[in-house]
């Protein structure tokens, strides 16, 4: 998947349109976690350094209808951008017009816009969600070059990514994307081997493509929290009042079968009377009593999960081992986090989502090679899915 990257740009004077994750979550109008705006910092420096106007715009949250604008504007982004730089960063609180037109206009070289929320768009007709081409048209023309460096939404059309490369304007991958399609990308196109996948989250259906794909690329795959069960059943075990698709236990069954012996399940359970942490707990091995609801993997199983990962190159993992966010349910995400971050000499990957937010809460994201910032542009990667958003931007 070679793709052009910022590197291959010449800067200097240019307008530089960099399509940015901004989406960070707020409270009453203070940024909470600042990580995807700080992930976003070398690209926006490599801009100003070489001379470019930076141009940045991004999306935060979702926005329907004019109520849904209070709390969603990205001002607040702004003052954190500029903090983060150093410098002032110039917020137009508008996704179209001459204000913004303006000041583009009156950039030097070394500047910094940051422009409304993309999803403001979306108020009349979906205009950003369903890639307007009036509007990608537009965005395109206040810019020379583009700089897609959002992979949080490159699994999406929308006119803030595939709608502005689309006319034409030179696009290439920022920083982030790069590292992204380098790590996610290449664990599936070549990975280093043995390679381990550890899957968990709640929902086998979740996790369908991404297990099919695994199945013909890893040497083993780990499967973990409450889609365990889907499988527990089709074995014909117990499940006791554990989270169940009965739907795809047909489905969970020839899986294991076309896996031949890859997927490895749990060999215990913590199950509980009560979705609590003040819960009564048991421990049982594979069968889960009629009263009783699955909600971790057993300290087995982490002894397991961890000897299996031993001599592993690769690994990636998407999705928590049990109802990590109770503490007394988090034991097994904590197990296997620690055993993926001791690992030697290994790649080491997060799928986004919960698995990045466990490894941040239990202090080893420094441990692993690479943290997705996209959970959906992540499982479709592993899915083997073209991602609209990379697909855009031109090829080396």
């Amino acid at each position: 998947m070679a793709k052009m990257t910022i590197e291959d740009l010449d800067l200097k004077d240019k307008k530089v349109l960099v399509r940015v994750d901004f989406n960070v979550p707020l409270k009453d109008g203070v940024i909470t976690d600042d990580t995807r705006i700080k992930a976003a910092l070398p690209t926006i420096k490599y801009v100003l350094d070489h001379d470019g106007k930076a141009i940045l715009f991004s999306h935060l949250g979702r926005v329907k209808t004019e109520e849904d604008k209070a709390g969603k504007s990205l001002a607040p982004v702004a003052k954190r951008l500029s903090e983060l730089l150093g410098k002032e960063v110039t917020f137009v609180p508008e996704t179209r017009g001459e204000k913004l037109e303006a000041a583009i206009a009156g950039m030097k070289d070394g500047d910094v816009v940051l422009f409304e929320n993309t999803r403001f768009e979306d108020i009349d007709g979906k205009k950003e969600s369903k890639n307007d081409p009036e509007l990608g048209k537009y965005w395109a023309s206040l810019g020379d070059v583009f700089v897609n460096d959002a992979f949080g939404t490159a699994h999406r059309a929308h006119a803030s990514n595939v709608g502005i490369a689309s006319t034409g304007i030179p696009t290439v991958a920022g920083f982030l994307m790069e590292k992204e399609i380098n790590f996610v990308g290449g664990l599936v196109e070549n990975p280093k081997r043995p390679m381990v996948a550890i899957l968990g989250g709640a929902k086998v259906s979740d996790k369908i493509g991404v297990i099919e794909n695994l199945i013909d690329k890893a040497d083993k795959i780990l499967i973990g929290g409450g889609m365990t069960y889907t499988f527990y059943k089709a074995l014909g075990h117990s499940v006791g009042k554990s989270i169940c698709e009965l739907d795809k236990v047909d489905l969970a069954k020839s899986l294991l079968e076309k896996a031949d012996g890859k997927i490895i399940l749990p060999i215990d359970t913590v199950c509980a009377d009560d979705f609590s942490n003040d819960a009564h707990t048991e421990i049982h091995e594979k069968n889960v009593p009629d009263d009783l609801e699955g909600l971790d993997i057993g300290p087995k199983t982490v002894e397991l999960f961890t000897k299996e990962l031993q001599g592993a190159k690769s690994v990636v993992w998407n999705g928590p081992m049990g109802v990590f966010e109770l503490s007394n349910f988090a034991k097994g995400t904590i197990g296997v986090c620690k055993a993926i971050a001791e690992l030697p000499d290994a790649i080491t990957i997060i799928g986004g989502g919960d698995s990045a937010a466990a490894a941040e809460q239990l202090g080893f994201a420094d441990k692993f090679t690479h943290i997705s910032t996209g959970g959906g542009a992540s499982l479709e990667l592993l899915e083997g899915k073209t991602l609209p958003g990379l697909a855009a931007i031109n090829d080396k």
